[in-house]
């Protein structure tokens, strides 16, 4: 029993060493690739013989490396974030986007372009960090009333009626604004284009703290995954744990939005393939989550400066490409249950 336990870890810590190898190949390309291709032996010079008067050595340190180090970010806290909401909800199809927290970031940033003529990609991130913030406070608030208090099955509900109503909202504004929030709409489709490392360094530190929790959360989920009798049982204090899971979806997921804009499917693809992969051990899952999802968001991105160039695709429409047919597979396969 502890050899097969032993044989077992080792193979999840190869699959660890190894998804990183594969990350770092997807950051590389991220680096090298694009409508100016620049050979891997520059991008070295680039980091450790870094020369001013070099245009490839420039694009790498201006452009390339901030690009390809919010692509990570966000994918791996979207990743991680879609496992924690799967876990709250024990719903298979379930995502950040069932709290709320896009389309409440997406509210309060087109009402920002609308009533306060806000066009800062600095100001969109804070007020988007927001937003997706407020939406979340207002999911836990609405999935707690009543008697038997948060349930997985209410905080589904709440979060289909938050988004239901500030998607409304938000058409309703874009329709009335149309000229005036063009420049709000390749952010609505998602993208890391043109996002610098100093958008990202103000919720950088919310996101690491978030991912630190969700790690330590680890085996609390698994008791709570046993069933909510077992884990009181036990001697767990469900409802901090839920809200703990809850406010660091609204970190990772919130920050994400907040940088990147409205970025879809990778909270729902990535924990379904970690888990075919290690099991239901949440201990593991969080890890791989960080970087099967920080890598596929970087194989997303590079992609999308390919498929239309010279111009570029919003990343949120390639992780779109990649996820609907992988939701319509979940839906149809019929999940019963989270632990299926």
């Amino acid at each position: 029993m502890t050899r097969h336990l032993f044989a077992r870890t080792s193979m999840k810590l190869f699959g660890l060493a190894l998804g990183f190898c594969l990350f770092a190949l997807a950051f590389l390309s991220s680096i090298a690739l694009g409508q100016t291709p620049i050979a891997l032996d520059t991008v070295a010079d680039a980091f450790f013989a870094y020369d001013p008067s070099s245009t490839d050595h420039l694009i790498i340190r201006t452009t390339r490396i901030s690009r390809a180090l919010i692509a990570a970010v966000i994918g791996a806290s979207l990743a991680v974030a879609g496992a924690l909401m799967q876990a709250l909800t024990r719903n298979p199809l379930a995502s950040p986007s069932i709290f709320g927290i896009n389309a409440g970031a997406l509210f309060f940033i087109v009402m920002a372009a609308t009533f306060f003529s806000v066009t800062s990609l600095v100001h969109y991130m804070w007020i988007g960090f927001a937003g997706a913030a407020i939406a979340g406070v207002l999911v836990y608030l609405l999935g707690s009333m009543g008697r038997d208090g948060l349930s997985p099955v209410r905080v589904v509900l709440a979060g289909a009626a938050i988004t239901a109503l500030f998607v409304s909202i938000t058409q309703g504004l874009l329709v009335v604004d149309q000229q005036g929030l063009e420049g709000v709409l390749f952010w609505i489709a998602g993208s890391v284009t043109g996002r610098t490392i100093e958008m990202l360094e103000p919720v950088l530190p919310f996101m690491i703290g978030a991912g630190a929790l969700a790690f330590l959360l680890g085996n609390h989920i698994n008791i709570l995954l046993s069933g909510e009798d077992t884990a009181k049982g036990l001697g767990q204090r469900t409802v901090l744990v839920k809200l703990l899971i809850g406010f660091a979806v609204v970190l990772l997921a919130g920050g994400s939005v907040a940088v990147a804009g409205s970025i879809g499917f990778v909270g729902l693809v990535v924990p379904h393939i970690v888990r075919a992969l290690v099991g239901i051990d949440y201990r593991w899952i969080i890890p791989y989550c960080v970087l099967c999802g920080a890598s596929l968001l970087l194989a997303a991105d590079v992609a999308a400066r390919f498929l239309i160039m010279p111009q570029e695709v919003p990343i949120g429409v390639m992780t779109a490409f990649i996820g609907t047919p992988f939701f319509l597979y979940l839906a149809r396969k019929g999940f019963g249950s989270h632990g299926s």
